[in-house]
């Protein structure tokens, strides 16, 4: 950036940045070809000729910094974060597909499946059926800890299309929770040992208060599973853990976290009669409106300017030179939607848990 002096600029005040410097500072502007002023000015004296100080406050990092809740949902949440940066914006996705924990179905005991579909195919099938299950009610299962009621929650399988019937749809809802455990026994080593099971229940989770009012059942009930056809059956147990999603996508609480800047769409000159006619026309998602002025006149307005996804179509041709599009680079449109196995304001809540844990372990370590 060329250097600029106050001396340059008599008409603008010390400690004020000229509109072309701020609008640099704070907005991404979209050009027809490419975005333009995109890199965030980190340098904290990069206005220190006109008495500006660039750094990061905390204080006035906690006055503006503020979360509105846009729509929420049962599976779904939309909210503005705005005064952060996009790195800590991309923090809080990263952390929710990753490393927020679920319980997911890890193990499956296969004992019968004369199916079309392979045994390791119907196993990662019901890898990613979302459990409706509290992960922080569970501990999570190491290589030297035994399958218990604390880590482990068992589901069954057993359905059969009868010969000469009708083909047979398996959902998600014929998997049975069993909350003493493994029905299956372990073959011992020899012909002396006392069968073992695959599970070592020291009670049934059912009888566990929090266990008892909520079912660990499946989220969603109509999820296809396979297709049976006459003679074919399926018998199996499946064992489900807690886990994160950079483990594998099973455990991600997320179906999906994205996030974008804050459109601004800016008329620099009024747009009348046919025009503003043809820009309105040019806009697929309605951001813009027509305003009547009286007198047979009319003029184009920005009605919706949320709606804005950037394609540009607004300002091809000849309207280049009547609207700006911008980005607003500190105010995000910050969305979450859930897999099901948690709600999505818990999602959040729990990825600023985990971001502060980070933080922690960084200071602690620093000191």
């Amino acid at each position: 950036m060329p250097k600029v002096s106050a001396l340059d600029m008599p008409d603008v005040p010390m400690g004020q940045l000229p509109e072309h410097l701020q609008l640099q500072r704070t907005r991404v502007v979209c050009k027809a070809d490419a975005p333009i002023h995109t890199e965030a000015i980190q340098y904290s004296g990069a206005y220190a000729s006109m008495g500006v100080d660039n750094s990061l406050q905390l204080e006035s990092f906690c006055n503006n910094f503020k979360i509105e809740v846009i729509r929420l949902t049962e599976d779904e949440i939309e909210f503005d974060m705005i005064g952060i940066d996009a790195s800590l914006a991309n923090a809080f996705r990263r952390i929710l597909i990753a490393e927020v924990p679920t319980m997911a179905i890890e193990k499956v005991l296969m004992v019968n499946n004369t199916s079309v579909i392979a045994d390791e195919v119907l196993a990662h099938r019901l890898g990613l059926i979302p459990l409706n299950a509290d992960p922080s009610l569970f501990e999570y299962l190491s290589e030297n800890d035994s399958p218990n009621e604390r880590n482990t929650i068992v589901y069954k399988l057993d359905v059969s299309c009868k010969k000469g019937g009708p083909r047979m749809t398996v959902k998600s809802d014929q998997l049975k929770w069993l909350p003493s455990g493994s029905e299956l026994e372990m073959t011992p080593p020899n012909q002396s040992a006392k069968p073992k099971s695959y599970t070592s229940f020291s009670c049934s989770q059912d009888s566990m208060p929090e266990f008892s009012k909520k079912p660990l059942g499946v989220k969603h009930e109509d999820i296809i599973i396979a297709k049976l056809g006459p003679g074919q059956a399926i018998e199996l147990e499946a064992h489900a853990v807690k886990g994160i999603g950079k483990v594998h996508a099973k455990w991600s609480p997320v179906s999906t976290a994205w996030y974008r800047m804050l459109p601004e769409v800016v008329l620099l000159k009024d747009i009348k009669g046919d025009d503003a006619e043809k820009l309105v026309k040019k806009c697929p998602v309605n951001v813009f409106d027509i305003e009547d002025l009286g007198n047979g006149e009319k003029k184009a307005v920005v009605s919706k300017p949320r709606a804005c996804t950037l394609c540009r179509e607004c300002i091809r041709g000849v309207n280049e030179e009547l609207v700006e599009l911008r980005r607003v680079k500190d105010h995000f449109i910050f969305t979450i939607e859930s897999a099901g196995a948690l709600p999505p304001e818990v999602l959040f809540t729990e990825a600023v848990k985990i971001l502060e844990d980070k933080c922690d372990r960084v200071i602690s370590d620093l000191s």
